[in-house]
């Protein structure tokens, strides 16, 4: 008999609360404040905190910090409104911090 497995997740580092699935994955090569990060299409159990403008290394965006709903831990951020035509895609999509968040069945 098969063992049922479950999709494939990633969780907050600190309480391990779910908060993305790898398949909301867009890309694995972005960079965060502290390192590599993941651009998804979608996060869970995550609260967003208030928009404000950041000057990142693709220009001036808009974004807003993403926390674990359990824990409040900052995992990354979502982008809000993108200044720069090349960048639009970005709008409405995470980013999670490679280094706040772990796989979970894999």
């Amino acid at each position: 008999m098969a063992e049922m497995v479950g999709p494939r997740l990633y969780s907050c580092c600190n309480c391990r609360n779910q908060v993305a699935l790898h398949d909301d994955v867009i890309s694995k090569s972005f960079q965060g404040i502290n390192g590599r990060a993941f651009l998804l299409s979608h996060a869970m159990n995550i609260m967003v905190g208030p928009k404000e403008d950041r000057q990142l290394m693709t220009g001036l965006h808009t974004v807003a910090d993403v926390h674990c709903c359990d824990c409040r831990e900052v995992l990354g951020w979502k982008y809000e409104r993108a200044y720069e035509e090349t960048q639009k895609y970005k709008e409405g999509k995470f980013i999670l911090e490679k280094s706040k968040i772990v796989k979970e069945n894999w």
